[in-house]
């Protein structure tokens, strides 16, 4: 497995290694491993490699390149790449006009020395858990290759799971980065709600967006929400002593697969066993999904009315529902975020940091995409979010992290701060970590 970005970087730094061999090294494991394996959709060659070779000759000159000098990531492909069609997944934007400039996450990472070197998979338009995308291609589970990666940003946390690239660019709207990153093992934070730049970023629910970041290591994580703030202050913590965490129940203790129960309840007996109800967590999920198909049924209006059928049958029917809602419906489910929102603000009054399952349970097959809702069969595509689409409605940090243990695939659990309190959000989680809870797996072929 390739090094953590930090580490990289350092490496780089010291004269140690070249961005054009860690760059180098990249686009010959995505390429050996392919689309469905790696989770690209394209790899930048031409454009990376110059990248690269202008970090080298800063080392050379002796000018410290940045933080990330010469680390290869990926991005989403629902970020602008200077030069290249932003088809968020999609066929209606195959003649989209080219990106002018990058998307101003991926030029902040850039200026901090790091190296795009490819677009990664997603499902169209950012709407799905599985990252199938009927246009693209689909994205294999890299614990399991019969197993979908999650979604929609599923592309993202399987380049940083196969060690393609320490850091991935994403984004989160109803848990697109935050599914994917339980599922397959890695790291996946999505910040408050307006806390990181989305210029460039393809819109599809713009009350809900948010660019977020995929890693194999915390601190590389962190760094990389440190870049994109630019900067910018961050709230100060007051602490009562220890952290104090807390787990949600009622909607998010329903519907947890065997195989998630019993892990989950251990990580919360070493946790004090601490529990908080959120009552109508479920009319949250469904007030997220209103607003959901509603903003982006209006943003697609054009497309939907010119040819229907080029979106993908799940998309277009979600989409085409959201084109016939009533207005009212919308304007309810706003209201009813912003009183939920003052809820949940009163649980943090109590614990530091809340807990959920990331995901019902292991990532479903590919072969029959489906997990049990309420006792029954339904589609992975809509319903793998159930545990993460009520924290988006609420605009709160969420960190995910995979439960440390021997299981046959992934297991992830996500941790909730109060907003804006992202860096006690990364405590939480480094405590976590050093208490041996939570790690990252090797995937079978490192075992």
């Amino acid at each position: 497995m390739v090094p953590f970005a930090i580490q990289m970087a350092a490496r780089v730094r010291a004269g140690d290694a070249s961005a054009v061999q860690l760059v180098t090294a990249a686009f010959e494991r995505a390429q050996a491993l392919g689309n469905e394996r790696s989770g690209f959709t394209r790899l930048l060659q031409r454009r990376a490699l110059a990248k690269a070779a202008a970090v080298d000759k800063l080392v050379e000159a002796g000018i410290d390149p940045g933080p990330l000098a010469g680390v290869p990531f990926g991005v989403a492909d629902l970020f602008d790449v200077a030069g290249e069609i932003t088809t968020a997944g999609s066929r209606t934007r195959s003649k989209a006009a080219f990106a002018s400039r990058d998307a101003r996450a991926i030029s902040l990472l850039e200026a901090a020395g790091a190296v795009l070197i490819g677009t990664q998979n997603i499902d169209e338009f950012g709407y799905g858990f599985v990252t199938m995308n009927a246009h693209y291609g689909l994205t294999r589970n890299p614990h399991d290759p019969a197993r979908v990666a999650g979604g929609a940003a599923g592309g993202s946390a399987v380049g940083v799971a196969t060690g393609i690239v320490p850091i991935s660019l994403a984004f989160d709207t109803n848990g697109s980065l935050r599914v994917p990153a339980g599922l397959c093992g890695v790291i996946g934070l999505k910040p408050t709600y307006g806390d990181l730049p989305t210029a460039g970023l393809h819109p599809f629910v713009e009350s809900l967006d948010v660019v977020g970041a995929l890693g194999r290591d915390l601190d590389d994580v962190a760094l990389v929400r440190t870049i994109l703030r630019e900067g910018a202050p961050e709230r100060q913590e007051t602490l009562r002593g220890e952290i104090a965490f807390g787990r949600l129940m009622s909607w998010f203790d329903d519907n947890i697969a065997p195989e998630m129960r019993g892990p989950l309840d251990e990580f919360w007996n070493r946790l004090g066993r601490v529990s908080f109800e959120l009552p109508h967590s479920e009319i949250a999920r469904a007030a997220a999904s209103v607003i959901i198909a509603a903003e982006g049924a209006s943003l697609h209006r054009p497309a939907l009315e010119a040819d229907p059928m080029q979106f993908e049958p799940p998309v277009r029917d979600r989409l085409l529902a959201g084109l016939l809602m009533p207005s009212d419906d919308y304007l309810v489910a706003q209201r009813f975020r912003n009183w939920i929102q003052a809820r949940l603000r009163r649980q943090f009054e109590l614990a530091d940091v809340l807990f959920t399952p990331a995901a019902p349970g292991f990532a479903p097959t590919i072969a029959d995409p489906t997990m049990t809702f309420e006792g029954k069969p339904v589609s992975a595509r809509s319903h793998l979010g159930i545990y993460t689409q009520p924290i988006s409605l609420m605009g709160l940090p969420a960190l995910v992290l995979p439960l440390a243990g021997d299981f046959a695939m992934p297991l992830g659990v996500q941790l909730i701060a109060a907003a804006g309190h992202e860096p006690l959000l990364l405590r939480a989680a480094r405590q976590l970590i050093d208490k041996g809870l939570c790690a990252v797996p090797q995937l079978p072929s490192e075992g």
